[in-house]
């Protein structure tokens, strides 16, 4: 809007110039483009954002809308964005000196301290079982999108994915004690704890997909976003049926590699290790029972814990955009229209004036409906 500015005295200047009538050169004057596209884009976008408020959304900004509606590619945390928001507890695997009760017993107390689905499951699975789990270790240090480590009686205790436990804090997994976790932990996930520097257990954790995650995937789909991944800490194969289920490639790619490879990119997610991801994101979506920290750092957060809302942001961005491009075709088209009329002679400057100012405040008007 600000460049077209100085075109409009240009305009008024030759007119001046080749007619030597002020009368025609004021009535191209009366008109421009800006008014109607500096008032009528931001009521577009303020009136969108109350629509999407109306449907338990909140939108950080405008910016956000328009960055939604051209993305080509969605990534999603899996555990607790594609899953069941309460993962559950089924199996405790344990290997070494220790028992399931104490495995467990050393899993829930590391794990109390921590907003994370995979952490309540645990803790709850102690619980329904009668473990006791006071607190008996020291300072806890939580590792985003890792796991945990911390010291308990002595000795060092990690948990979390077999990536952090074994390639990061060099846990030996033998051949037999990964045959036995894939064996026994089938289509669960896996964490795994290790005291000592040797594998103490592993827990097995149920998370089926949400009842509306396919469903919500295929409208994603259909409103033309043709890349959607999964990212997840989890074991492959607990990942590739989960994937298998929902239709999504299972990708392990971060957020950042995406936009290098030129894609606008939307990431869902909910917990604490998902904010780095987040914040990477074109645009980024937090749902209800998010983490707190996920919820400062995404810019639209889902009041409701429907994943099909996802795509209702996406035709609520599209026709955002498609009212601000059709606003703008009008405007250029309308206001045209009036200069060629002014500088021509055809409407006298009160005239220009009042069409000008009155299709401004129409365009405006119409911004404030509802979207359709």
């Amino acid at each position: 809007a600000d460049s077209i500015v100085p075109y409009s005295f240009l305009a008024f200047g030759l007119t001046l110039l080749f007619t030597r009538n002020v009368t025609k050169a004021v009535s191209v004057l009366m008109v421009d483009y800006s008014c109607a596209i500096k008032l009528s884009t931001p009521i577009a976008v303020i009136s969108a954002i109350k629509e999407a408020a109306d449907d338990d959304v909140t939108v950080k900004g405008g910016k956000y809308l328009e960055e939604y509606a051209l993305a080509d590619s969605i990534v999603f945390d899996k555990t607790g964005t594609l899953t069941n928001a309460e993962p559950v507890l089924e199996k405790v695997i344990a290997l070494g000196d220790y028992s399931e009760a104490e495995t467990l017993k050393i899993a829930a107390c590391l794990e109390e301290h921590f907003p994370h689905s995979v952490a309540r499951a645990i803790v709850k699975g102690a619980a329904d079982r009668d473990i006791d789990h006071a607190e008996e270790h020291a300072e806890v240090q939580y590792i985003v999108a890792h796991g945990i480590s911390t010291t308990l009686h002595g000795k060092r205790a990690i948990i979390g994915s077999r990536h952090f436990v074994c390639e990061d804090e060099g846990i030996e997994i033998t051949d037999e004690q990964q045959a036995e976790i894939d064996e026994k932990s089938g289509a669960c996930s896996v964490v795994y704890l290790a005291v000592g520097d040797k594998l103490t257990g592993a827990l097995c954790i149920s998370d089926p997909p949400r009842p509306e995650a396919e469903e919500a995937v295929k409208q994603l789909k259909e409103a033309g976003i043709t890349n959607i991944v999964m990212l997840t800490g989890d074991s492959a194969k607990a990942a590739e049926i989960t994937a298998q289920k929902l239709g999504i490639s299972d990708k392990h790619r971060y957020v950042q590699q995406l936009k290098e490879h030129g894609h606008r990119v939307i990431m869902v997610g909910d917990g604490i290790n998902d904010a780095p991801a987040l914040a990477a994101a074109n645009v980024s979506v937090a749902m209800s029972d998010a983490s707190d920290i996920a919820k400062e750092t995404a810019d639209i957060t889902v009041r409701g814990a429907d994943l099909t809302q996802l795509a209702s942001i996406r035709q609520l961005s599209e026709k955002l955009m498609h009212r601000i491009n059709s606003n703008y075709r009008f405007i250029l088209l309308f206001n045209s229209v009036l200069l060629l009329s002014g500088a021509f002679g055809l409407l006298q400057p009160s005239a220009s004036a009042l069409l000008h100012n009155a299709s401004t405040m129409a365009i405006c008007a119409k911004s404030m409906t509802p979207l359709e």
